[in-house]
């Protein structure tokens, strides 16, 4: 109402003289009022902007700060360049098998045979085993297996097992074995990042490039070693528990085993 008296005031007229010709002029007034409020406030607002950050470092390389929430997106980016995609192998691995690869292909190149084979010409007369388990049901995986294996000092090679070998006799078989506990029992190393499994088996054939003592020696510390290495336990032939009062027994056995064949050569029958 007071801007109703100042418009006619300003038209020099009183409230109760307005003409039709100035009502109209006030009412246009009072619309083009209301019009710029509504355009002042009842346009919507503009989003806020979003805060200033820096997305993390990938591979190295510097990365200019982005406007926006951009936090999500950036930690995603370094986690899909940190793991292998679905299907591959770690680097690590991956370069381990192409060593093993590439000396069984320099084997069968010279026409050796595969590394661990064991002469045809000795029958078998004694197996003697040893098992490593995951504990708690729990399973190893084909990776770790071949780590375990290289840390430990075996090769792969005949009937794609691991193997410990003479020194300076890669042909005269192997002292022991280490096989997949689980039929076909080998390794496919094609596939090996896919691999699991319950455990591993190791074992000695006798007669063999050692006297049966002095491999079993050789057995198993190695086989204590792959059980630290991956966590499992190690159990006997029956797949208890392996205790001293076994171990003892064993050795015993094994040395009765070098007594009966004493003084004759490897696969020769026992002397009686």
């Amino acid at each position: 109402m007071s801007r109703l008296r100042a418009v006619c005031y300003s038209a020099r007229v009183s409230p109760d003289a307005i003409t039709p010709n100035v009502l109209r002029i006030i009412i246009a007034a009072i619309g083009v009022v209301i019009l710029l409020a509504i355009y002042l406030f009842g346009r919507p607002r503009k989003p806020g902007q979003g805060r200033r950050t820096l997305l993390p470092k990938v591979s190295g390389e510097r990365v200019e700060p982005v406007m926006g929430e951009t936090g999500d997106v950036g930690e995603a980016a370094a986690e899909d360049e940190a793991v292998p995609q679905q299907g591959e192998l770690d680097v690590a691995l991956q370069r381990e098998l192409d060593r093993l690869g590439a000396t069984v292909a320099a084997d069968r190149k010279a026409g050796a045979p595969p590394a661990g084979e064991r002469p045809h010409e000795f029958p078998v007369d004694r197996i003697v085993s040893l098992f490593v388990v995951a504990a708690n049901g729990d399973v190893f995986h084909g990776s770790d297996i071949v780590v375990a294996a290289e840390k430990a000092g075996l090769r792969y090679g005949a009937m794609h097992i691991f193997h410990r070998l003479v020194e300076g006799r890669p042909d005269a078989g192997p002292v022991f074995s280490m096989a997949n506990m689980m039929k076909p029992g080998y390794f496919d190393m094609g596939r090996v990042g896919e691999l699991t499994t319950p455990g591993v088996t190791f074992f000695i054939t006798l007669p063999g490039p050692l006297p049966a003592l002095d491999a079993w020696e050789a057995m198993l510390p190695t086989a204590q070693r792959i059980a630290e290495l991956l966590g499992g336990e190690l159990l006997d032939e029956d797949r208890n528990a392996l205790g001293r009062q076994r171990v003892a027994g064993l050795r015993e056995e094994l040395r009765a085993w070098d007594r009966q064949h004493e003084g004759h050569e490897i696969g020769a029958p026992p002397r009686r």
